[in-house]
């Protein structure tokens, strides 16, 4: 064998051993990222998961809004990167408790009983203004003392959380989207999908309540969304009498 043969092979063997060893740092890489992926959606290989779809209140039919589809697939399409399994269930068709399997629940309260359930037990310093009578304070969020009025196609908020059931360590999380329209509803689903991976860092499996605001949608559809505030403190406490005494004739999310 001669000298410029041996390179050859030598080079052949060096770019193998180079693509083997790349090959196994992504793949270790891209399963680690899973694991961390599943852990935050409590979503391990296998394992169930609910998907709770409201009802469309503009109609007296049983129907569900085309943003609130679009949220739903984007939604299966995360179970589905975790190797899980979901049931599809309508909000008036759940009877279940919480924590035994991870749970997506779309679409305010005056929409979806599961959302004015879980507002109930697990957000007690939030009220959702969910009369159908016209007015400014129609959809208003109020949380603690502040209030976020909704104003159609231009600005509008949606609540995003993970909650977990009491301290069992090995309860799955259940994830809220509820806001004052279907669209952002799908903002909320989306923010999260491209998100999860900061989200997990700066919150681990603790529960988080996030207010976001969806932006011009009547131009800009679901995608242009901001993160006004961390309000899992407040969401969490009761709500002040003050704000009890100055909000408008609205149901609570009880």
């Amino acid at each position: 064998m001669n000298d410029d043969l041996r390179n050859i092979i030598l080079g052949v063997v060096a770019a193998g051993i180079s693509a083997a060893l790349g090959w196994l740092a992504r793949t270790s890489l891209w399963r680690r990222g899973l694991r961390r992926k599943q852990a935050f959606f409590g979503l391990p290989e296998n394992s169930e998961s609910l998907l709770v779809v409201n009802r469309d209140p503009a109609t007296s039919e049983p129907a569900v809004h085309r943003f609130d589809v679009f949220a739903l697939l984007e939604l299966a399409a995360l179970i589905k990167d975790c190797g899980a399994n979901l049931q599809l269930v309508t909000q008036d068709n759940v009877q279940q408790g919480f924590g035994e399997r991870t749970e997506f629940c779309v679409g305010g309260p005056g929409s979806n009983r599961r959302m004015l359930a879980h507002m109930s037990a697990m957000l007690p310093g939030i009220r959702v203004n969910i009369d159908p009578e016209p007015g400014p304070d129609r959809g208003a969020f109020q949380i603690g003392t502040e209030r976020y009025r909704l104003d159609p196609g231009i600005t509008e908020y949606v609540l995003l959380a993970r909650l977990t059931a009491g301290q069992r360590p090995d309860a799955r999380p259940v994830f809220l989207f509820c806001g004052q329209r279907a669209i952002t509803n799908q903002a909320a689903t989306r923010y999260l999908a491209r998100n999860h991976e900061r989200l997990a860092r700066k919150h681990g499996k603790n529960s988080f309540v996030l207010l976001l605001k969806v932006v011009n949608s009547q131009a800009y559809g679901p995608d242009v969304v901001e993160l006004v505030e961390d309000v899992t403190r407040a969401a969490q406490a009761p709500l002040p009498p003050a704000a009890t005494d100055t909000a408008p004739s609205s149901h609570r999310a009880s």
